[in-house]
C-alpha cells in the first residue's frame, strides 16, 4: 500500500552541485509541494531539537560555536572525511527527516509532492516515491559551482564530490533524468516536459490566487507569474525601480529558480509587483515594487495578504518582509498586518535566523510576524 494516500509523491535526488533545488522550485511553479529533507536535517540538530544532543554524545562538545549551536562546517568536514562518522551521523538524522516529512505531507492540501534530498537513494524515502528524479551535471561543472557560487574552498569542494556515490549509480534507478548543464530555461523545457508525461494529475495546478476586488482606480486582481512572463516581469522591474541596473530577461529566468512573482493588475495593467520564496518554511519576500499612482496603504496590504494567504498554503511558520526604506516608514501600515521590525539576531528560531541572513538586503527594513505557532522539529 502506498504509504501516503492521494498524493503522488516524487523522490528529487542527485550529486552536490547538480542544481536539485532549482528543479524542486520548477516543480513547485509546476504546483507540487516541495520539501527540502536536507534544510529538514539542519533544522533537526538546532541547539533543543531532537538530534542536537546525540550529535554532541557522539562527536563531541567542540562542534559547537560561540552560539552553542552546532557548527555544520565542522562537523561537515569531520563526517565526509570518514565514511563510518557519516554512517553514525545519518543513523541520527534520517529517522528524524522521515517523521518531519511524513507530518509536512499528511497535512499538505496538494496533490503532488516532491522531496528533495541528496541521500534520498539511501534511505526509506525513497521506497514510498512514485517517481524518482535525478538530477545530472558534469563533475566539472559541480566543481565550478561549488567553488564560484556557493564560495567552497577548492579541497573541501573536490572531498564533498568524491564522498558522494557515483552519479552513474543514481542514475541507473531514475525514472526521470534532468540534465541542468544549460540555461534555466532549457532546465525548465525538460521539467515541464517531464512533469506532462510521468505525473498524472492533468495540467499544473499552482497554488490558486484570491478574487478580484474593487478599489477607486478600479478592478484589483493579484497574478501569480509563470516564466511565460519574464519579459512582462522584467519590464516591471525596469519602469518602477529605475535608478538599479537593468534587469534582462535572462535575470528574470534565473529569478525564477529561487522565487515566485505575484502581480498586482489595475484594470489589467501591472502597476505592482512582489517576490518572495518560501524554503525551509519560512517565507521570504525581497522585492515589493508599487507604482507611484497607488497608494501604499491600500495596495500593499493586498499583495503581502496574498503573498501570506499562498504561504499559508505552504505550512509557512513565518514570513519576513525585507522592505525597502521608502515603504518602511509606513508603520500604521505595516502594524495593521501585524508585522514588526527586527533584526536578524531577535528572531529567536535558528532556522528562521539562517533565512533572514541569506536573504538580507541592503537599504531595507526586516518586518518578522509569526504566521502558525506548530513548529516542525520545534526545540524541546
Amino acid at each position: 500500500m502506498k504509504k501516503w494516500e492521494n498524493k503522488f509523491v516524487i523522490g528529487l535526488t542527485g550529486n552536490i552541485g547538480t542544481g536539485k533545488s532549482v528543479v524542486r522550485r520548477m516543480l513547485e511553479h509546476l504546483g507540487a509541494y516541495g520539501i527540502d529533507a536536507d534544510a529538514l536535517a539542519h533544522r533537526a540538530m538546532a541547539k533543543g531539537a531532537p538530534a542536537y544532543e546525540p550529535i554532541l554524545e557522539t562527536f563531541g562538545h567542540y562542534l559547537l560555536g560561540q552560539d552553542e549551536q552546532i557548527d555544520r562546517q565542522k562537523l561537515g568536514r569531520l563526517v565526509f572525511a570518514d565514511p563510518e562518522a557519516l554512517t553514525r551521523l545519518e543513523a541520527i538524522l534520517h529517522p528524524l527527516v522521515e517523521q518531519a516529512v511524513d507530518l509536512i505531507i499528511r497535512r499538505s492540501a496538494q496533490r503532488v509532492i516532491v522531496i528533495e534530498a541528496i541521500k534520498l537513494l539511501e534511505t526509506r524515502l525513497a521506497d514510498y516515491c512514485d517517481n524518482i528524479w535525478v538530477v545530472y551535471t558534469p563533475p566539472e561543472i559541480q566543481h565550478h559551482r561549488l567553488v564560484n557560487l556557493r564560495g567552497m574552498g577548492e579541497k573541501d569542494a573536490r572531498q564533498r564530490i568524491a564522498s558522494q556515490i557515483p552519479q552513474e549509480n543514481r542514475l541507473a534507478r531514475a525514472t526521470v533524468v534532468i540534465k541542468n548543464v544549460s540555461t534555466f530555461e532549457e532546465t525548465w523545457r525538460q521539467v515541464t516536459t517531464a512533469w506532462q508525461r510521468h505525473v498524472p494529475v492533468g495540467e499544473p495546478h499552482p497554488i490558486p490566487v484570491s478574487q478580484p476586488v474593487k478599489l477607486s482606480l478600479g478592478e484589483v486582481n493579484m497574478v501569480r507569474a509563470t516564466p511565460k512572463q519574464a519579459d512582462e516581469i522584467k519590464d516591471v522591474f525596469n519602469s518602477l525601480n529605475p535608478s538599479s541596473t537593468p534587469v534582462t530577461r535572462a535575470n528574470i529566468m534565473a529569478a525564477f529558480g529561487e522565487k515566485a512573482f505575484l502581480l498586482l493588475k489595475v484594470e489589467n495593467v501591472t502597476m505592482g509587483l512582489l517576490g518572495w520564496q518560501v524554503e525551509n518554511l519560512v517565507s521570504r519576500t525581497t522585492d515589493i515594487l508599487l507604482d507611484p499612482a497607488l497608494p501604499p496603504a491600500q495596495y500593499i496590504p493586498i499583495m503581502i495578504r496574498e503573498m501570506e494567504r499562498a504561504s499559508g498554503y505552504l505550512q509557512c511558520e513565518v514570513s519576513l518582509v525585507f522592505a525597502p526604506e521608502s515603504l518602511s516608514k509606513h508603520d500604521a501600515l505595516w502594524n495593521s498586518l501585524g508585522y514588526e521590525p527586527r533584526s536578524v539576531a531577535s528572531l529567536g528560531a535558528l532556522a528562521w535566523q539562517e533565512a533572514a541572513e541569506e536573504s538580507k538586503l541592503q537599504n531595507t527594513v526586516l518586518f518578522f510576524k509569526q504566521l502558525r505557532q506548530d513548529r516542525v522539529l520545534r526545540p524541546i
